[in-house]
């Protein structure tokens, strides 16, 4: 007895059984977790040695000072370093002075001492504050729920499709992630918000920082099969 020929497959559906493709989408906004700041450290000398210890004090006073909100820094790290001689003008190399940059950022999860810390900041010598930038992490409990949402959006566009051809969803045949993704919030200004540093004085009243909501977006693309349309 020879075997039954197999069926060939039908990738997109059948009269008896045919298919609808949806994409489905969410947008959901939250609070930020996170808040990043960045943080320029300078010195200026008319000798190596001056600029490199004064820059390396400066960068001591910027740690201590971060250092000093435990419960609100979540993470501190040093970027780049450098200590860059500036040329006087003219064909001969006459080096002029020096000029020292150390980068650090900064990671708040407190933000009722942002608006003091940045403050603090800028008010010491020869250094910039950039940002806040706000941001949710990559976990949070907002791009579950933005995908949670597009998988609903998905399914509620099936039943419409289904339900203007007198049909009615059966079965999921496939669910493909498009790429949910958080997009960040543009800077509150070119390059973000600075605050420069200046001469010791009496200490500024802190900054009042109102954190950016967040928003998610998420996409699907689904399948599914519908029952025989009562056209």
């Amino acid at each position: 007895m020879s075997p039954r020929p197999q069926r060939p497959h039908q990738p997109y559906g059948t009269p008896d059984a045919p298919q609808v493709s949806v994409r489905g989408e969410a947008r959901h906004e939250a609070d930020p977790e996170i808040a990043r700041i960045s943080i320029t450290v300078n010195a200026r000398g008319t000798d190596r040695r001056t600029a490199l210890t004064d820059l390396t004090t400066r960068n001591h006073q910027v740690l201590e000072l971060v250092k000093s909100y435990p419960d609100a820094v979540e993470k501190l790290e040093t970027g780049a370093f450098s200590i860059v001689p500036q040329l006087a003008k003219g064909r001969a190399e006459r080096v002029r002075s020096y000029l020292g940059t150390v980068h650090i950022t900064a990671t708040l999860t407190d933000f009722t001492a942002l608006g003091e810390l940045v403050t603090r900041l800028a008010d010491l010598d020869l250094t910039t504050v950039s940002g806040p930038w706000w941001a949710l992490r990559p976990d949070s409990p907002a791009h579950r729920e933005a995908r949670r949402r597009a998988v609903h959006d998905a399914v509620q566009r099936a039943r419409e499709y289904a339900e203007a051809l007198g049909a009615r969803p059966l079965a999921l045949l496939e669910l493909t992630d498009q790429d949910a993704d958080h997009r960040p919030p543009m800077p509150m200004a070119p390059g973000g918000a600075r605050y420069r540093g200046a001469a010791a004085h009496d200490a500024p009243e802190a900054l009042d920082l109102e954190p950016r909501r967040q928003t998610v977006y998420a996409h699907v693309n689904a399948r599914f099969t519908i029952t025989r349309p009562e056209l």
